[in-house]
């Protein structure tokens, strides 16, 4: 059974250290927009107002820094007032990379696997000041291993990272990718790793 929203987990979040940019709140807004509406995205607004942390979505900057604490509130908040289960968080993960403009700016100048799995870590570091993106490819086995390192938000992330690492590996390889998380330093794993097969 899921733990309940409350100011108090909402004040844990917040309390972490590290930031994300506005982007992550822009694809946020775009998935709700679509599935639910402006009337959608005022009930999101306003209870993040309810646990003391107010967003207006719309107002977001993009390239901006925001908590990082904000980025996992945010989903968790999308997730209580819609009743969304963990698919329809890993749904918002898939369909992000498409809206964001960072991976659409990477994407303009890294077309080959080889240089856009070499540009990884920086793709991280142009999302968050927090975690280490590492990658490892094997063309001819057609896979690739990512692995986040000092990355520990909450579980939520987890499920929104392996589609939205999923998505991406997609617009690079041109063909359907399979995503799991193999490992997860919420189970005890020093680090998060992902396999991504196609």
């Amino acid at each position: 059974m899921e733990q309940e929203l409350t100011k108090e987990i909402a004040q844990k979040l917040m309390e972490i250290k590290g930031e994300a940019r506005g982007v992550v709140f822009k694809t946020d807004t775009e998935y709700i927009l679509k599935e639910k509406g402006e009337e959608g995205l005022k009930k999101v607004e306003e209870e993040l107002k309810k646990l003391g942390y107010p967003i207006k979505f719309k107002e977001t900057r993009t390239m901006d820094f925001y908590p990082v604490g904000l980025r996992a509130l945010s989903l968790l908040t999308i997730k209580k007032v819609f009743d969304f289960d963990d698919g329809k968080i890993k749904e918002m993960g898939k369909k992000a990379p498409k809206i964001s403009t960072i991976i659409k700016l990477f994407m303009k100048y890294f077309l080959s696997l080889e240089k856009t799995i070499g540009q990884v870590s920086k793709m991280w570091e142009k999302h968050y000041t927090i975690g280490k993106l590492e990658a490892e490819v094997n063309e001819k086995e057609r896979y690739i291993i990512l692995r986040l390192k000092d990355f520990k938000i909450h579980p939520v992330l987890c499920k929104y990272l392996e589609e939205y690492f999923s998505s991406v590996t997609e617009l690079i390889v041109g063909s359907p990718v399979t995503p799991e998380e193999r490992r997860c330093d919420f189970k005890k794993d020093k680090f998060h790793e992902f396999l991504l097969t196609w």
